[in-house]
């Protein structure tokens, strides 16, 4: 009895139920990060071993920065010399920055099987600052790169 009024009045409950959402939301954030960067990787060695993939960032160069709203995910794409880069730190000067809402947005996005850049922006789970262009190139890059996998292709 004296245990449930001392947790009553210390709020652990409550305490621990926030704490619990903030370790959930750190673990869908980490998992989105790592889930974006292992595409990444993937589109990588995708340019690298297929020669109609590379096609699409020949004579390219795009400097793409992903991050949540909270920068809890932060990951960097850059097109340069026919090449790939992915790195986890902010770049400055990006050609197009995608904030997504949350790790649940992101993985929302990524895992669609028709993903729909206008209806995210609508919706708000996506924001982005810089030339629209390079958003709908990526998008095309990684629908293609998913055909590839699947076989589809």
């Amino acid at each position: 009895m004296f245990e449930k009024i001392l947790n009553w009045l210390l709020l652990r409950p409550l305490r621990a139920k926030r704490l619990k959402k903030r370790f959930l939301q750190c673990l869908e954030s980490e998992a989105a990060e790592e889930f974006l960067e292992m595409l990444l990787k993937f589109m990588s060695l995708a340019f690298f071993v297929d020669r109609d993939f590379r096609r699409n960032i020949k004579d390219f160069n795009g400097r793409y920065l992903f991050r949540s709203r909270d920068n809890s995910i932060t990951v960097a794409v850059v097109f340069k010399d026919n090449r790939m880069k992915v790195c986890e730190k902010e770049l400055k000067d990006t050609d197009v920055t995608v904030v997504f809402r949350n790790g649940r947005a992101l993985m929302g996005y990524l895992l669609s099987p028709k993903p729909d850049i206008l209806g995210s922006l609508l919706r708000q789970d996506v924001t982005f600052n810089g030339n629209l262009n390079y958003v709908y190139k990526f998008a095309y890059m990684a629908k293609r790169l998913q055909l590839m996998a699947t076989g589809e292709v």
